[in-house]
């Protein structure tokens, strides 16, 4: 039972500080200083365990919120590390990168600062890897059967650590070099350290999953192969498809998607090289996109040294509360500020590029305009044109979808009229035994529904491969039906 006057004997809401500026655009650790355990029991202890709990439908993995909350503030930390793992098998990640939809679901919402809930769910899973509470749960039975599951992101592993406790042979195959997909290439060190990373994949590998890097699934092993050697197959290679800009002057040097540049740098933290091939150091950059992908440039360029950064967004500035087209229990669109935006930078807000100017073959700037939106489009403003310079140009426009690869092809999956895998509502395609989780049949979504939806299409396979499930299943797909 909750505190019931907990909100209001505690109504601000308090989050944990950020290193200095200066401090943390000196090295590549994350950025936020450490939260006070009595700080933290008094932010839980704000939770009203209300009689219907709105952040359970915020949170794709129906995480038991309230319910933790009160274990933290009573100082039940075992219990609490117990009851976050019933319903998510990373919290590890997602108290770091989820943009915590359940928050603006809170009911406390409506009218004080919402429940800190992702610091609680951070600083319970930090406190279980301390004192050594996250061991791992290999299957009591083996059934025998064997799954395959293509692509090592967030809904893979999900999906993968489920099955093998499951007690299902379970191998997951991965065409980089290391294990982790975005969340070991994408994301940026200072968001998330590999070192978090790669304590869960010691986890898995000791519940018996075994993990295969360097193939190239559909090349290496073709799709008659996976599907001989395996019982059943789960497609989780996510959305890579990435979105271009095809204006006059793109095939210049110096312009580059996000995810060509991204990654060099966690190779030069993981000791790969000493320079990265794409850099910022004494460049003018322009990122284009404002979602996270592009504040993940933005605090890789600081950290590189870029002489200077603008950041576009085509899309208006957001205001800076609740507007009326997303009310409570909504996930709002309002102005948010990331610890990358605050550590320098000029975001520029309703600007379309539509040239890019190029010198010696070489990208030296942009035209660009300002933009109105009339319904579903963009209009020119008249009157708005202007250059800007610039040496390196981030293209962070988001994704389109899965790459149409040789493994979906010689699959045989029918596809979205968006272009994502279609499946049905246990998350299977129209090929047997195979199943898609995650981005690959979503489409560009955030990291709890991947997590959710890998745990819910391996309940799918456990149900095809035994008859029946005891694997929660969380979540149903958004996509269009099986013809």
């Amino acid at each position: 039972m909750a505190d019931p006057r907990g909100f209001i004997k505690y109504p601000l809401r308090i989050l944990p500080q950020r290193r200095p500026v200066s401090e943390r655009l000196g090295d590549w650790n994350e950025v936020y200083e450490e939260f006070a355990e009595d700080t933290l029991r008094q932010q839980a202890g704000r939770c009203m365990d209300c009689g219907i709990p709105f952040c359970h439908t915020g949170c794709p993995l129906g995480n038991l919120i309230p319910e933790w909350n009160d274990l933290v503030r009573t100082g039940r930390w075992r219990e609490a590390f117990d009851r976050l793992h019933a319903t998510n098998n990373f919290p590890d990640f997602t108290g770091r990168l989820c943009p915590a939809p359940c928050e603006p679901a809170c009911v406390l919402g409506i009218n004080q600062p919402p429940v800190t809930i992702k610091q609680v769910e951070y600083e319970i899973v930090e406190r279980g890897f301390k004192e050594g509470w996250a061991d791992p749960i290999p299957p009591s039975v083996r059934t025998g059967k064997s799954v395959a599951v293509v692509g090592s992101g967030p809904a893979g592993l999900a999906a993968a650590q489920q099955l093998t406790r499951a007690g299902h042979a379970v191998t997951v195959f991965e065409r980089d070099d290391r294990i982790g997909g975005l969340l070991r290439y994408g994301i940026p060190e200072f968001k998330m350290e590999k070192r978090i990373l790669d304590r869960r994949l010691a986890q898995m590998v000791a519940e018996g999953t075994v993990f295969a890097t360097g193939v190239n699934v559909g090349v290496d092993v073709t799709a008659d192969q996976l599907r001989s050697d395996f019982d059943a197959v789960v497609l989780a290679g996510g959305a890579t498809a990435w979105r271009d800009l095809p204006i006059p002057g793109r095939e210049l040097g110096g312009i580059h998607q996000a995810m060509e540049y991204l990654p060099w740098a966690n190779r030069v933290q993981a000791g790969d090289l000493a320079e990265p091939p794409i850099t910022a150091h004494g460049k003018k950059v322009i990122i284009i996109g404002g979602g996270d992908t592009g504040a993940d440039c933005l605090g890789t360029v600081h950290r590189q040294g870029a002489t200077g950064v603008h950041q576009f967004e085509i899309m208006p500035c957001p205001p800076e509360n609740r507007d009326a087209s997303t009310p409570w229990p909504t996930y709002p669109l309002i102005m948010r500020t990331s610890a990358a935006h605050e550590e320098g930078g000029k975001r520029v807000f309703a600007v379309n590029t539509e040239e890019f100017i190029g010198r010696d073959g070489q990208v030296a700037g942009l035209r660009a305009h300002e933009v109105r939106r009339q319904g579903g489009s963009f209009e020119k403003v008249d009157g708005t044109d202007f250059e800007l310079e610039a040496d390196l140009v981030l293209l962070a426009m988001g994704f389109v979808g899965p790459e149409r690869s040789a493994l979906l092809t010689g699959l045989g999956v029918e596809f979205t009229d968006r272009g994502n895998v279609a499946r049905d509502s246990g998350f299977a395609t129209a090929v047997p035994g195979v199943y898609v989780a995650g981005d690959m049949g979503r489409g560009q979504s955030l990291i709890v529904w991947a997590i959710a939806e890998g745990r819910a299409a391996a309940a799918g396979v456990d149900r095809f491969l035994m008859g029946t499930t005891a694997l929660p299943s969380p979540v149903a797909p958004t996509a269009v039906p099986i013809h």
